[in-house]
């Protein structure tokens, strides 16, 4: 009121941090709230006055995750009477009620993501957006890397499933194509990674990933398996990612790719124009990462592996043949996600693509064999597919081991700068 004796009263109450129409208000009537008339009673009688306490409380109290417009539908076939007009009423009372006795709700804390601080990883599905190389379809998934305060985003094709090695590849690309460490690294439970795995087993994928993020000086984080919202940050980014990688493959007017660096590219290309637009907050970001280290770590799994009279070996129920000069000797396999390296000491002598792996006898897929004991049912018993010494076999088996040899021939020899078929026709 000391403002009001030299100004007006919208400047007073400017000043005082009154609307106009609150000085105005005050000019009029200079009474307390409290030293007002009560509040008007209702003007029309109320239409729950008879089922509120006797059908509508017992209800909320027996199920408290019924819907409002459950009750209301409810009320309306016990009562026809009841108008539609009322519905909104019904649950202004239904919330007003639940504010006061109904169950308590999830917490949930806002998060905040300073600069360096976190990074998220994750899978996602990309089967629906129909992508296929040579006409055939191509069955993967991205792997998602992100940055939450900058934006920053890395995608990796990946061909198998979600496995420790397909994290390894894709977060390790990740931190080098940014330049950068952040302090923590934050996934699911990677739940597809640890099915059907051994206490063993999984005890040695933690000490695995522990030891990855160990190298690159990262804090490992997991949230809790379930609960989705604790990764927020990156799988609403799922959904950016594939809208944009759907919208640019209609402008493509095409989802066939020649080759799967094709497809590679084109998911880099995509991420790439999102980056650029948050550059800004990108550069900000780099400088409060950690450094990298001097070089990069496996990326692989590593398995030693016996090659049998068969002149194959069986890894992780594929069955895999090889030149018959390998007989009798341990290989020492690198497995990553698209290929299998073969060594044979320090000396690399085989290399497969994907697409060996899975139709290395001419199956479609890795889990079409019919396997005993991670053999095909056509070699059960018999020798290699590299070996002559069955051309005197009936047609039949004797074309299905040819085929075989066919299929072999693809697996690459590398050595000493130089490649060549391993197999014979």
């Amino acid at each position: 009121m000391k403002l009001r004796r030299n100004h007006s009263p919208a400047i007073a109450g400017a000043k005082a941090g009154f609307s106009t129409a609150a000085a105005y208000r005050f000019e009029k009537d200079p009474r307390l709230p409290s030293q007002k008339e009560a509040r008007r009673e209702r003007r029309r009688a109320d239409p729950f006055v008879d089922v509120w306490d006797n059908e509508v409380v017992p209800m909320l109290r027996a199920a408290p995750g019924l819907r409002p417009i459950a009750i209301f539908e409810e009320l309306c076939r016990r009562h026809p009477d009841l108008g539609a007009g009322t519905r909104r009423t019904l649950e202004r009372r239904i919330r007003a009620w639940r504010a006061v006795n109904g169950p308590d709700r999830e917490v949930i804390f806002r998060q905040e993501h300073p600069p360096g601080r976190m990074g998220l990883s994750d899978f996602t599905e990309v089967a629906d957006l129909g992508v296929t190389i040579a006409g055939q379809i191509l069955d993967c998934r991205l792997y998602h890397f992100r940055l939450p305060f900058s934006g920053f985003e890395h995608a990796h094709v990946v061909l198998g499933g979600e496995s420790f090695v397909a994290l390894a590849e894709g977060l390790q690309n990740a931190l080098w194509a940014l330049g950068g460490v952040p302090e923590q690294h934050r996934s699911d439970s990677l739940s597809a990674a640890f099915r059907n795995l051994g206490a063993d087993a999984k005890e040695d994928l933690t000490t695995r990933y522990e030891a990855f993020c160990a190298h690159y000086g990262m804090t490992p984080t997991r949230n809790n398996p379930g609960v989705s919202h604790e990764n927020g940050s990156i799988e609403s980014a799922h959904g950016h990612l594939k809208r944009g990688l759907a919208d640019a493959l209609l402008l493509r007017a095409s989802r066939d790719f020649d080759d799967l660096p094709a497809w590679r590219g084109f998911v880099d290309e995509i991420v790439g124009r999102g980056n650029i637009r948050n550059a800004k907050r990108i550069d900000q970001e780099r400088m409060a990462l950690n450094k990298l280290p001097v070089r990069k770590t496996a990326d692989y799994e590593e398995i030693n592996v016996d090659v049998t009279t068969s002149s194959a070996f069986t890894l992780r129920k594929v069955f895999y043949s090889v030149p018959s000069r390998l007989i009798g000797h341990r290989l020492r396999v690198h497995l990553y996600d698209d290929r299998l390296e073969c060594f044979q000491g320090s000396t690399a002598i085989l290399r497969t693509s994907a697409k060996t792996i899975e139709s290395v006898f001419g199956f479609a897929r890795r889990g079409d064999l019919t396997r005993s004991g991670g053999i095909p049912s056509f070699a059960r018993g018999q020798y290699a597919c590299g070996d002559d010494r069955h051309a005197g076999d009936s047609p039949p088996l004797e074309r299905r081991r040819l085929e075989a040899r066919r299929a072999a021939a693809t697996i690459v020899r590398c050595g000493r700068g130089s490649c060549g078929w391993a197999g014979r026709p």
